[in-house]
């Protein structure tokens, strides 16, 4: 496959990767898009499989087939068995991968021009794909390819135990709450020290010790950094661990001189990013409280609650139901988690069958990742065009009939307007309470990821309908007209 082709399909794969990104952003186009993605990313394996680099390099197609048949096989026994409640765990592990790449192949760049200095002019003429390149690189772009060694390896090594951690976090696996060791800040601000004073002296020649050093350095700095993260910032977290995956991979790109690898990483990197963003900005806090500050760093007493939690029965929820014209619905993670969307479908089909108008109020992080709600009512087959953002509804509540919360919390608590000593004082919620009544679906009478008591449990127009969403839910559906 000549260089032409090779450009050619990474311009092509380059296209439908943006495409993909944008088509992402809508429900209705969301199959598309991924599928756009899916092409894409075939062009760009083929087209580096047989590009001129690897093409020329005899006695690696071997190694190269087993390793894309072994990751198919694994790539489709996990996403057979992963449900949706596991999908952003399954996020974290992805990135980690990514991450650990870049930490290989930064080392192989390395041991590679380490080899090719050491070789003669003859038989650096003779060499093919990347040591060939290597051999004709001059001073100047092998400095400053040592640069984007060093890089690649520093935020790929992040990456990869900072995605280790947020995926024991977010599998129950390790604890949820922020754990730093004495000292914590300045201990990850040396090693961030340590690690520059490295690269100076790897760019003035120093052995791969530099190199193996920095990386043990980066891996604490990972491992440290989210460990210090409280599980209420975990959505932010996974969207921070994406990004850098991507600048990682945009890294290694330029060592390689993969100009689509370079495309892919900004793409995702600043993709990544921008959603950190929204995400920090739907939370009312700055990016850098999050990975500096973890969650929670509130200063004076809570306010107090007053009130009881007073439970009702399906039947009490389905006679308000019947009563209502207007109702909200606000779905999160322990509608997930009880997989209840199909029950959730349905109750909505009934409620509109009897002239009832319903809509969903969706948060910015509702779930474990934004969008989770979405994908959990688009395969529910909810209507897209009845799914609506925070920012499109929060003016209806007060006059909505009826609001029914399945398995949200820290969302929809007003603490956020209401106790500048809360917590999550100042972040942007659903203002259900403005509602005439409120029902909220719950197993029990714990917390959110915040650990705070939620003050919209003891409202006196809310009552509590406590059970398994799903069979809570199933048991509403008969006693609805």
């Amino acid at each position: 496959m000549t260089i032409g082709i090779v450009s050619a399909a990474y311009v092509a794969a380059a296209v439908l990767f943006i495409l993909s990104l944008g088509g992402l952003s809508g429900q209705e186009s969301a199959k598309r898009a991924v599928w756009y993605g899916i092409v894409g990313m075939t062009l760009a394996v083929v087209a580096t499989i047989f590009g001129p680099m690897i093409g020329k390099t005899v006695g690696n197609w071997f190694i190269i087939v087993a390793m894309i048949a072994g990751g198919a096989v694994f790539g489709h026994y996990v996403a057979s068995r992963v449900q949706m409640t596991e999908m952003p765990q399954l996020v974290a592990a992805l990135h980690s991968f990514v991450g650990l790449a870049a930490v290989f192949i930064g080392f192989n760049a390395h041991l590679e021009a380490a080899h090719v200095a050491g070789l003669d002019e003859a038989s650096r003429a003779a060499l093919t794909g990347f040591a060939g390149i290597l051999a004709h690189k001059d001073v100047v772009e092998l400095s400053i390819m040592k640069f984007e060694v060093f890089l690649g390896v520093f935020i790929g090594a992040v990456t990869f135990t900072g995605s280790v951690v947020a995926f024991g976090k977010l599998a129950g696996k390790l604890d949820g709450k922020a754990r730093k060791l004495p000292g914590g800040h300045v201990l990850n601000a040396s090693a961030a020290i340590a690690s520059l004073i490295l690269l100076l002296m790897y760019f003035n020649g120093a052995g791969v010790w530099t190199l193996v050093l920095m990386t043990a350095l980066a891996f604490f700095i990972g491992y440290h950094l989210i460990m210090g993260i409280g599980g209420a910032d975990m959505p932010v977290v996974v969207s921070m661990l994406n990004s850098y995956s991507g600048w990682a991979a945009a890294a290694i790109g330029f060592t390689l001189g993969n100009d689509l690898l370079i495309v892919t990483g900004a793409l995702v990197g600043s993709s990544g990013a921008i959603l950190s963003y929204i995400m920090c900005k739907a939370m009312n806090r700055s990016f850098v409280s999050v990975i500096l500050g973890g969650f929670g760093a509130s200063t004076g007493a809570q306010m107090e609650i007053i009130g009881e939690q007073i439970a009702i029965s399906a039947e009490g929820v389905a006679a308000a139901l019947d009563e209502a014209d207007s109702i909200v619905i606000v779905p999160g993670y322990g509608m997930a988690v009880a997989q209840a969307q199909q029950s959730v479908s349905e109750l909505t089909r009934k409620l509109r069958a009897a002239g009832k108008t319903v809509r969903f109020a969706i948060h910015p992080v509702a779930g474990r990742l934004p969008g989770h709600m979405n994908v959990l009512l688009a395969e529910a087959k909810v209507p897209y065009d009845i799914v609506l953002e925070m920012d499109e509804i929060n003016d209806d509540f007060p006059n909505t009939d009826v609001v029914i919360v399945i398995g949200s919390n820290d969302i929809v608590n007003p603490a956020a307007q209401e106790d500048p000593n809360s917590p999550i004082s100042g972040m942007p919620v659903l203002e259900v309470w403005k509602a005439k009544q409120v029902f909220v679906s719950k197993r029990g009478q714990g917390t959110g990821y915040s650990g705070i008591e939620n003050a919209l449990f003891f409202k006196e127009n809310t009552r509590m309908f406590f059970g398994d969403a799903r069979k809570s839910i199933d048991g509403l559906l008969p006693l609805i007209a």
